[in-house]
């Protein structure tokens, strides 16, 4: 299934989670694992969270830190959907998934 994904996107061009497991690389084009990583602070919901569109209000493209996100096209496999405010759309949380491509 095709979902979209923001992504940090680091000084030297690898890409990365936005928070959790924050220093894994995460390569295009080839099929991840999803990993069950905690994080204090934060609830414990292993797995990639994707959106079915590219819009999350709740969260933003640029930081004043100067840290850039950008929204990628994201095939995954072995997905849930999660209900989410009716402003934020559709979460998937997946398994499995391959970055394919930048919006």
């Amino acid at each position: 299934m095709i979902a979209y994904k923001l992504i940090k996107v680091r000084k030297d061009g690898t890409l990365g989670p936005l928070f959790i497991d924050a220093s894994r690389r995460l390569p295009v084009g080839e099929w991840l694992e999803a990993e069950a990583v905690k994080r204090k602070g934060f609830a414990f919901r292993p797995g990639f969270h994707c959106c079915e569109k590219p819009i999350a209000p709740h969260l933003k493209e640029r930081l004043s830190s100067g840290e850039v996100r950008k929204w990628f096209v994201v095939e995954i496999e072995d997905y849930r959907a999660e209900t989410r405010p009716a402003n934020q759309g559709n979460w998937y949380v997946a398994n499995r998934m391959k970055i394919v491509r930048p919006l």
